[in-house]
C-alpha cells in the first residue's frame, strides 16, 4: 500500500480520537480553572475526589480495550455479528462495574476520601462532590461501550462529536452552576459534580440514538443474554491481562496522587494542575495509540500480517517524534499555565519544577502508549503491559516515592520525579519486547452459523 493510504487512515482515525481525548481532558482543566478561581482547597479536593472515577475508568478500559482489540480484527474480517456479541459482553461487564462504583460513592464517600488525603478540609469538600458525581459514574460504563464500538466500526468521527458535545455542555454547565450565572444558585464544588452528571446523561442519550442509525452497530436485546462461548473465551484472554494492567496503572497513579496529597496542601494543588497539563498534552499520543490499535488490528484480522507489521514499524517511529513534540509543548505552555491559575507562592514554585520533570516523562509516556496500548494490544499481546507495570511502577517508582516522602523526607520535587520514573525507565524493555514480534497475530475465529 502507498504511504498516503497509511497517512490518510492514521489522520482519519487518530484525529477524532485525539480530539475526543482532548475534550475530556478539558473538563478537568475547566474544573481546575473555575474551582481554582474560588479557592485552592476546592480545586485540590475535586482533583483528589476524581481519582475514584479514574480507578473506575481503568476497570472499564480493560473491558472496552478488549472489545476494541477483538472488534477491530473482526471488523477487518467483515464479521459484524461477532462485533455485536462483543458489544453485549462489554455492556454486561461495564454495567456491573458502574453500579459498584456508584454504590461506593453514595455509601462510603468518607472512606474513599480518607484514603486519598489526611487534610480535613479537602476531605469534607471531596465527600460532597462524590455524593453528586457518583450518579454520573452509573452511566459512564454504558456510554463508553457505545463509543468504543463506533470507533472500531469506522465511525470514529460520530463518536468524537458525541464526546465533544457532552464536554462542551459540561463546561457550560460548570460555569453556570459553579458561579451561579443566569440566576442559578452558585453551588461551587457541587455545581461541578452536577454539570458532570448532566453531560453524562446527554452523552449516553446521543450514543444510543446514533447507534440506531443505518450503518451503525447496536446491541440486540436477545444478544445481551446470549453467550458466545468461543468469543467469551477470547474476550477473557484479552481482558484479564488488560484488567491487571489497568488496575496496576490506575491504582498506581492514584497512589502517586495520594502521596502528594499527604505531603502538604501546596503539593496537592500543584500536582493537580500538573496532572491537568499532562492529560491535555497526552491527547495526541492517546489518539495515535488508539489509531495504532485499530489500524494494526484491522490488518491482522484481515490476514494481512506483513502489512500489519509494517504499520507497527511506522507507528513505533512516530511515537518517538510525538514524545519529543509533547515535551516541547509542556515547556512552552508553562508560562501560560502559571499566568492563569491562582496559587500560593510555594505552590507556584512546585508547579514550575513539576512541569520541567513532566517534559521528560512525556517522551516515555508517548512511546509506551503507542507501542504497548496500541501496537501490542492490536495482536492480543496484552500480558506485557501488566508485567512491565508490576516491575517498573510497583517495583521501582511507587516504593521510591513512598520511601522518599515518608521515610527519607525528600523535597517534594524529588518525590514527584520518582512518580515519573516508570514511563521513562521501561522504554528499553518495551523496545526489546517489540522486536520479538509476538504482537503480529490474527485473533479471529470462524463463528458458528446464527
Amino acid at each position: 500500500m502507498k504511504r498516503e493510504t497509511f497517512a490518510g487512515k492514521l489522520v482519519r482515525i487518530s484525529v477524532p480520537i485525539a480530539l475526543q481525548s482532548l475534550m475530556l481532558a478539558l473538563v478537568a482543566a475547566a474544573d481546575a480553572w473555575m474551582l481554582g478561581s474560588l479557592d485552592q482547597n476546592s480545586m485540590a479536593a475535586v482533583s483528589l475526589a476524581t481519582q475514584v472515577q479514574f480507578i473506575q475508568n481503568m476497570v472499564l478500559t480493560a473491558a472496552t480495550s478488549a472489545g476494541a482489540i477483538l472488534g477491530a480484527q473482526y471488523w477487518g474480517k467483515g464479521d459484524s455479528r461477532a462485533l455485536k456479541d462483543i458489544f453485549s459482553m462489554m455492556l454486561r461487564f461495564c454495567g456491573g462495574v458502574s453500579l459498584i462504583f456508584f454504590l461506593a460513592c453514595e455509601l462510603f464517600p468518607h472512606w474513599l476520601m480518607s484514603a486519598l488525603t489526611s487534610v480535613p478540609e479537602l476531605k469534607e469538600i471531596g465527600i460532597g462532590y462524590l455524593r453528586v458525581a457518583g450518579w454520573s459514574y452509573l452511566l459512564t460504563g454504558i456510554s463508553q461501550c457505545y463509543l468504543t464500538v463506533m470507533k472500531v466500526s469506522d465511525h470514529a468521527a460520530p463518536s468524537a462529536y458525541i464526546s465533544c458535545g457532552a464536554v462542551a455542555l459540561n463546561i457550560i454547565c460548570n460555569a453556570l452552576l459553579i458561579y451561579g450565572w443566569l440566576g442559578l444558585p452558585a453551588l461551587g464544588v457541587r455545581g461541578a459534580a452536577t454539570a458532570t452528571l448532566i453531560a453524562r446523561i446527554v452523552e449516553l442519550t446521543l450514543a444510543v440514538a446514533f447507534s440506531l442509525c443505518k450503518g451503525f452497530i447496536h446491541p440486540e436485546w436477545s444478544g445481551l443474554m446470549r453467550r458466545n462461548r468461543l468469543l467469551a473465551q477470547d474476550f477473557r484472554k484479552c481482558a484479564l491481562p488488560l484488567l491487571g494492567g489497568a488496575l496496576f496503572w490506575g491504582v498506581g497513579f492514584v497512589s502517586y496522587t495520594a502521596i502528594m496529597g499527604h505531603l502538604e496542601a501546596d503539593a496537592a494543588a500543584a500536582n493537580s494542575i500538573a496532572s491537568v497539563v499532562r492529560d491535555l498534552i497526552c491527547c495526541l499520543c492517546n489518539g495515535i495509540g488508539a489509531a495504532a490499535g485499530i489500524m494494526v488490528g484491522n490488518e491482522l484480522g484481515a490476514g494481512r500480517l506483513e502489512l500489519g507489521r509494517e504499520y507497527g514499524e511506522r507507528l513505533m517511529r512516530l511515537s518517538y517524534i510525538t514524545g519529543v513534540f509533547s515535551a516541547l509543548v509542556v515547556l512552552c505552555s508553562a508560562p501560560l499555565v502559571m499566568g492563569y491559575i491562582r496559587l500560593t507562592d510555594r505552590a507556584r514554585a512546585l508547579l514550575w519544577g513539576m512541569l520541567i520533570i513532566q517534559a521528560v516523562y512525556m517522551i516515555g509516556r508517548s512511546v509506551n502508549t503507542v507501542v504497548i496500548n496500541g501496537i501490542f494490544a492490536a495482536g492480543g499481546d496484552t500480558l506485557f503491559d501488566m508485567y512491565s507495570l508490576a516491575v517498573c511502577m510497583w517495583g521501582l517508582a511507587i516504593p521510591l516515592s513512598l520511601l522518599g516522602a515518608f521515610v527519607f523526607h525528600w523535597p517534594v520535587l524529588a518525590v514527584y520525579a520518582c512518580t515519573c520514573l516508570d514511563e521513562v525507565g521501561k522504554i528499553p524493555w518495551v523496545m526489546l519486547h517489540y522486536r520479538k514480534y509476538k504482537w503480529v497475530k490474527d485473533l479471529t475465529r470462524e463463528q458458528p452459523a446464527a
